[in-house]
C-alpha cells in the first residue's frame, strides 16, 4: 500500500501527527510504502483526510 500526504500537518491533532511520523511522512508529497495489515489500516483511518492511499 503506497501513503501520500497531501495536506499539510499544521493545526492537526498532536496524535494524528505522531500517527503521520510513525508511518513515515512528515512533509507535503511525501511518499511511503507500507505493508497492507490491520495496524497499517487503523493508522491509515486515523489520518485519511490528511492523504491519498493507492493499492500497489
Amino acid at each position: 500500500m503506497t501513503i501520500k500526504l497531501v495536506k499539510s500537518l499544521i493545526g492537526s491533532k498532536k496524535d494524528q501527527i505522531a500517527t503521520a511520523h510513525a508511518l513515515g511522512l512528515r512533509k507535503i508529497g511525501d511518499v511511503t510504502v507500507q505493508p497492507d495489515n490491520p495496524q497499517t489500516k487503523g493508522k491509515v483511518a486515523k489520518i485519511i483526510h490528511l492523504i491519498e492511499v493507492s493499492e500497489a
